[in-house]
């Protein structure tokens, strides 16, 4: 065996090795030493992070079935600063007497799951892409019924796991047809060959019937509200943010390096999905009454928005997606961040009605709700202003004036929904029995530091998007 292979998996070991070290930390140090599992567990994650900046080998392993490139490592980063900041976010509800035994539990089930989305971005083979789907999404049902004692979360992994397993058989369908139409499952070898066959073309919509669950994709959307209101908020976060990202920059790699000659039938297929999802999602969003299933539809609004990005079909449109998602993890972070908050000092209320009345109980959490929330309307200066515009111009380059007016169209009415929030928390008058003045732990601070920081900078500092321009162009 050619051991020169794992060279190229330096961000894949490097977690293995995270993996190892926190499941042996948890199982064998005493209750004493557990005290400290979260601040060693976050502070050996950020190292793990940071060094994923650094310059890293690229190039292809196992024949091809792995591919690391500039581009690859660098989606890597966003999931490991997206996993970091919900890691700080999570100390609150790990203390608590249900979890305070299970917070190993957590975090190494979570590094696994990061494990399958680092395989999902990399894959070059598509039974390599499969493999970090199931990797990542069996352990994202563990992590949805992590409160196991508590109705809603059971309820929430049951309906992740069942819907999860059904899309996984969806697209081992399509796959199948893929192979019988193409005979490889390497990218290189489809590309060369592929066809508008029908056998071809059905393959295909089985296979993106089965990323759209992961993104959240009207028609595919039905488990994301329940799921994200029963499973705990750090999880909701993960899975609206990691797990989101990780299906679009999966998708983005098996269009552009895959089904890029059959463009003209997927191209109809995503611009019809674009166009109902963020309708539906924004619609739907107006209605809630829970502070979650009301990020739930949100999310499923902004994966619309995604695939603007990734009709385009060119490396602005890529890096257009690439420089949303990232945009959207510091927005959609700060607001779970703030979420999280509120729903520990309110034993449990996830009703939009606790933040009646915030600005006067914590006006900072009030100001970074209303950062998060202005951000992911696109409200300018804030960076999802720029994400949203990028995005657009992407689109609107490739000549689809009619999706980007109608894109704009829902970017308004979102903005209605998302002043529910800023309405409650700054004009409506809290209730009787509402929260009184707190502070947030330290933990929780320093995530939504970083988060406003990345709302207010990436958007500005141009040169993060060049890079990504560099790095995608010829993909």
């Amino acid at each position: 065996m050619n051991f020169s292979n794992f060279l190229f998996m330096e961000q894949e070991i490097g977690l293995v090795i995270l993996f190892v070290f926190l499941f042996l930390y948890d199982t064998f140090c005493s209750e004493k030493g557990k005290q400290y599992f979260q601040g060693v567990a976050v502070s050996l994650f950020a190292a793990f992070t940071v060094y994923g900046f650094f310059p890293l080998l690229t190039g292809e392993a196992f024949g091809g079935m792995y591919v690391s490139s500039k581009l690859t490592i660098f989606m890597k980063n966003i999931l490991n600063v997206a996993t970091l900041i919900v890691f700080l976010q999570s100390n609150n509800w790990l203390a608590s007497k249900e979890t305070v035994h299970r917070r190993g539990e957590f975090f190494t089930i979570t590094l696994v799951t990061l494990l399958g989305m680092y395989l999902m971005i990399s894959a070059g083979n598509f039974m390599m892409l499969y493999i970090g789907m199931e990797t990542a999404s069996l352990p994202l049902a563990c992590l949805a019924a992590f409160n196991k004692y508590r109705e809603k979360s059971a309820e929430a992994g049951v309906k992740y796991v069942l819907i999860s397993a059904f899309s996984s058989g969806i697209m081992l369908f399509g796959l199948s047809f893929l192979y019988g139409g193409l005979g490889s499952f390497y990218f290189a070898d489809m590309a060369a060959h592929l066809t508008g066959s029908p056998l071809v073309i059905l393959g295909f919509v089985f296979f993106f019937g089965g990323l759209g669950f992961k993104l959240s994709l009207v028609p595919f959307h039905l488990w994301t509200a329940d799921v994200y209101e029963g499973a705990p908020t750090s999880v909701t976060a993960y899975l609206s943010v990691v797990s989101k990202g990780a299906a679009a920059f999966a998708l983005i790699f098996a269009l552009y390096k895959v089904f890029g000659p059959i463009e003209v039938v997927w191209h109809h297929i995503l611009w019809w999905l674009s166009v109902i999802t963020i309708t539906l999602g924004n619609l739907f969003a107006i209605r809630q009454k829970d502070i979650k299933r009301f990020f739930a539809f949100s999310s499923i609004s902004q994966a619309g928005y995604i695939l603007l990005g990734i009709i385009a079909g060119t490396a602005q449109g890529m890096t257009a997606t690439v420089f949303y998602v990232l945009v959207y993890l510091f927005s959609n972070l700060a607001a779970f961040g703030v979420i999280a908050a509120v729903e520990h000092y309110s034993k449990g209320d996830t009703r939009i009605a606790a933040f009646n009345g915030l600005y006067k109980s914590n006006p900072v959490l009030a100001f970074v709700m209303m950062l998060a929330v202005f951000s992911l309307g696109g409200i300018p200066p804030f960076a999802g202003f720029f994400s949203k515009f990028l995005i657009f111009m992407a689109a609107a380059d490739q000549g689809q004036w009619i999706l980007v007016f109608i894109a704009l169209l829902n970017t308004v009415v979102s903005l209605y929904y998302y002043l529910l929030i800023i309405k409650a928390m700054f004009i409506t008058e809290g209730e009787a029995n509402a929260v009184g003045r707190f502070r947030t732990d330290n933990y929780n601070k320093v995530s939504l530091w970083i988060c406003t920081i990345g709302i207010f900078v990436v958007g500005i500092l141009s040169v993060i998007y060049e890079y990504i321009g560099t790095i995608s162009f010829g993909i």
